[in-house]
């Protein structure tokens, strides 16, 4: 095998890579985050509203001894809203280096998906802007929406709901 095959090998297996995405429900679809950027998912619990703070941010919470914001992503994402259930859940994830509670509809698995398999985006595909869509994936007989969660809250989003939260202690 000469040095150009040589290469031509590794650059396919870094295309059909391998990487596991937590997977869950908003309405009828599912979306997916790296599982890298999931630090933990918990029920519901007790969220402190914080006054003026963004229209997305329903507060934060204490998740032992550190103060979270926590982001509705039916609001952020400008679906209806519906009252939180037993399958409501909050997953904690990290943006650019913070933690960020995500309350969302119901988790469903974790799954493995080839780097290869996820396709860009269609401009018309979900009923969410698709700066936040990394692209989409087919897992069994459903669609899967990967989410870039460095891109969902911007910089300035970021900060404000930084000082909402020091505000709230």
């Amino acid at each position: 095998m000469n040095a150009t095959e040589k290469q031509a090998r590794v650059q396919e297996s870094a295309k059909s890579e391998m990487k596991q995405y937590v997977t869950f429900v908003i309405g009828s679809e599912y979306y997916g985050v790296e599982v890298l950027k999931v630090h933990e998912i918990i029920g519901m619990t007790q969220i402190v509203h914080v006054p003026n703070s963004a229209e997305f941010m329903k507060g934060v919470i204490n998740l032992r001894g550190t103060v979270v914001p926590v982001v509705d992503m039916r609001t952020r994402f400008k679906m209806q809203e519906r009252e939180y259930d037993m399958f409501t859940v909050i997953i904690i994830v990290e943006v650019k280096s913070r933690m960020i509670g995500m309350i969302v509809d119901s988790v469903s698995d974790v799954v493995d998906m080839e780097e290869s398999s996820i396709q860009d985006t269609p401009h018309f595909a979900a009923k969410i802007e698709t700066d936040y869509i990394r692209g989409m994936g087919q897992v069994d007989d459903k669609l899967v929406i990967i989410l870039d969660i460095d891109r969902i809250l911007s910089v300035s989003d970021l900060e404000k709901m930084g000082q909402d939260a020091e505000e709230a202690r």
